[in-house]
């Protein structure tokens, strides 16, 4: 009975003493040991930049006609038809031209009457003239009788004139196409009344040449310094969502137009469309191909955006410190031997960073466009990176950058290495994992293992 007495306190001691162990075991495993396990993590690539401005804008012909009536009456024939290619001259649609036929008959009578009017004039003219070399007539009465003459010619002209618009007006009645193309648009029908007192009423649009496009993009003030004539442009549409079609910029208007409280200018682009899949009226999501890198080092734009922690600062400002004093010989100076040329300009790099942690000064990019402030001052294209070293040590690096597409930002720097891992986040609390436990969760990819320092 002792020995099962005792065999079960040194049971119970043996359990309790295993839950103790494992309760410290993962109290240590969940204390931020590690504090790269905190950090989410981009990798520095290897690949393209492309910066680019977007827009959007419409397809148009590049010649357009709207075809009216000068003349009013009813439609009586109509010769073409929507999407029909028409040559200039061809006749399109007829108005009746019964009114206005009978004008022109009406003005032919006028003009006979004129005539007849004239012709009496003159020989009452020369009749007068007669009488008053015989002293049979007043001088008055010649007076009256040039008048009636010089009134009797005028009318004649007039008549002839009314006549004159009387058969223009007969030859309106027949709508031919003004240019070769192709109908886009047929806005009447046979039997339809035109109107055309107040204004000429459009009865086809006529397109000139539908192998040739253009669009009309607006651009925002603050891109437009970015856009110039001959550019190359890309673009895509609805109807052909896996299809890039490419254009050149043509003109950019001076005109300004202001869409919701922002000015926009309108900039041409020329397109070809020779394959005919473009139609008139299309959407276009443009990008106009500002400038290009190619196989140039890129990261994340997270990384150059990310603010790091008082703590993060002040940790890095002793690591650099302490890099700083393994970089220095025992006279307190940089070691010069030869090959060390790239060790002491990373020194002095180190050193520069230092200093400005440790005068409180931190360059971190406002955005993906590399501006950073200190104070008052401005530094541009320039970015730190923050990293875990070789050591496991919180490092920063100070690079140049170049190009952005909006995601990815070029990176200039002779000693940064394609795959470093950088920081571009801190892990929220319920995010942590765990490190040094059996039953930890493996970190997602991208953001754990495999870092390598510069």
């Amino acid at each position: 009975m002792a020995d099962i007495r005792k065999y079960r306190k040194t049971l119970i001691i043996g359990i309790t003493a295993i839950v103790i162990a494992v309760a410290a075991f993962l109290y240590i495993a969940a204390s931020p040991k590690d504090e790269a396990r905190n950090y989410k993590f981009v990798k520095i690539e290897r690949g393209n930049i492309e910066s680019i401005v977007s827009s959007t804008g419409v397809l148009n012909p590049v010649v357009t006609v709207q075809v009216g009536s000068q003349v009013s009456g009813t439609l009586a024939k109509i010769f073409t038809d929507y999407n029909q290619k028409v040559k200039k001259g061809e006749l399109v649609a007829l108005i009746d031209t019964t009114f206005l036929a009978a004008s022109v008959r009406d003005a032919q009578s006028s003009l006979e009457k004129a005539q007849a009017q004239y012709a009496q004039s003159q020989r009452d003219l020369t009749r007068v003239k007669a009488m008053v070399e015989k002293n049979l007539a007043a001088q008055t009465d010649l007076e009256t009788a040039q008048y009636n003459t010089d009134v009797a010619r005028a009318s004649l002209r007039s008549a002839q004139a009314g006549l004159d618009r009387a058969k223009i007006n007969l030859k309106y009645a027949k709508i031919t196409a003004p240019i070769d193309g192709t109908v886009i648009a047929r806005n009447v029908d046979v039997g339809q009344t035109v109107a055309a007192s107040l204004s000429a009423p459009t009865l086809f649009l006529i397109a000139n040449d539908l192998s040739k496009m253009q669009i009309i993009a607006n651009v925002d003030e603050s891109d437009i310094g970015q856009i110039q004539e001959g550019q190359s442009v890309t673009f895509t549409v609805q109807a052909y969502p896996d299809k890039t079609f490419e254009g050149i910029v043509q003109q950019i208007r001076l005109q300004p137009t202001t869409i919701q409280n922002v000015v926009n200018y309108s900039v041409v682009i020329n397109v070809n469309n020779f394959n005919g899949l473009l139609l008139p009226g299309m959407t276009a999501t443009i990008q106009f191909n500002i400038a290009q890198a190619d196989n140039v080092l890129k990261i994340a734009n997270a990384a150059l955006r990310f603010r790091p922690t008082p703590e993060m600062l002040a940790e890095a400002k002793t690591n650099m410190q302490n890099k700083l004093k393994g970089q220095k010989d025992s006279s307190g100076e940089f070691a010069s031997r030869p090959g060390e040329n790239h060790r002491q300009q990373q020194g002095n790099e180190t050193n520069g960073q230092t200093n400005n942690l440790l005068n409180g000064s931190y360059y971190g990019p406002s955005s993906a466009g590399g501006i950073q402030q200190n104070g008052n001052k401005t530094r541009r294209n320039s970015g730190q990176l923050f990293y875990i070293d070789q050591n496991g040590k919180l490092a920063i690096k100070r690079v140049s950058i170049g190009l952005t597409d909006g995601q990815y930002t070029e990176i200039k720097s002779n000693s940064i290495q394609e795959g470093l891992e950088v920081i571009s986040g801190i892990l929220s609390s319920d995010q942590k994992p765990t490190s040094g436990s059996p039953l930890q969760t493996q970190p997602a990819p991208g953001m754990g293992g495999g870092r390598r320092g510069l």
